[in-house]
């Protein structure tokens, strides 16, 4: 069985999995409420609760999960699973890296966390003017598809005032994306951009990002440039130079 627990937030839905879950459940519960939740957002979260009694699906309910999944695959914000059952955590866990928005996974004993999670932003894009040509752009924590949004106008905002574009990558308190969309969002950005730039630094700690500025370099040629976190001020000076 599934049931939707209202919230005063339209675009959260609370989903609880109990018993056996078949096709008329979807068909009959889950895919009306998150129709509906649509048609007023853009986007929905849902806190997807799989507790104790929870025996699984039918076969008919798998197919209508698949259907739902790829029929409202761009309608999903992010996505927490509560449950303590190992199968279900293990499940979530393998299928996040493929959604196209984040996914968490709590233990029953941390609903509360999950709500706050589902609510909360997650992360951030700080874009700075550096002063002359050069701009810094600074992600912090788990950033989504939204803040790309608002980075983008304010950075192009900034640059209509500029002559040239310089840009300093700030990620030292970076954590990664949440979800592909968020990924798809970056390399969007960054091929928008990209033609204007004239020379990049990017200052953080990871291999990831290091191996990131080898890439660009043979985009950019030698007007990139890794500095680790503790030579911040060194990338400045350098973006700012010649």
């Amino acid at each position: 069985m599934i049931a939707i627990h209202k919230t005063s937030d339209g675009a959260l839905l609370e989903i609880e999995l109990t018993g056996e879950v078949s096709s008329t459940d979807y068909t009959n519960t889950l895919v009306p409420a998150i129709e509906a939740a649509l048609q007023e957002h853009d986007q929905v979260r849902m806190l997807v609760i799989v507790g104790p009694k929870f025996k699984g699906y039918d076969l008919g309910a798998a197919w209508e999960d698949t259907k739902l999944g790829l029929s409202h695959w761009r309608g999903f914000d992010r996505i927490a699973v509560v449950t303590d059952k190992a199968w279900a955590k293990t499940g979530a866990r393998l299928a996040a890296p493929l959604m196209p928005c984040p996914v968490q996974v709590f233990e029953m004993s941390q609903l509360d966390e999950a709500r706050l999670w589902l609510r909360e932003s997650l992360g951030a894009i700080h874009v700075v003017d550096l002063g002359g040509p050069c701009v810094q752009v600074s992600l912090l924590g788990k950033v989504d598809p939204k803040e790309y949004e608002e980075a983008e106008a304010s950075l192009d905002s900034l640059l209509s005032q500029k002559e040239g574009f310089r840009l300093l990558i700030d990620l030292r308190e970076f954590d990664g994306w949440q979800g592909l969309s968020a990924l798809a969002a970056h390399f969007r950005l960054a091929r928008n951009h990209i033609g204007m730039l004239d020379r990049a630094a990017i200052v953080g700690d990871k291999a990831w990002q290091h191996m990131a500025q080898r890439v660009a370099r043979h985009i950019l040629g030698t007007r990139t440039q890794y500095f680790p976190s503790e030579e911040y001020e060194e990338a400045k000076t350098w973006l700012a130079s010649g």
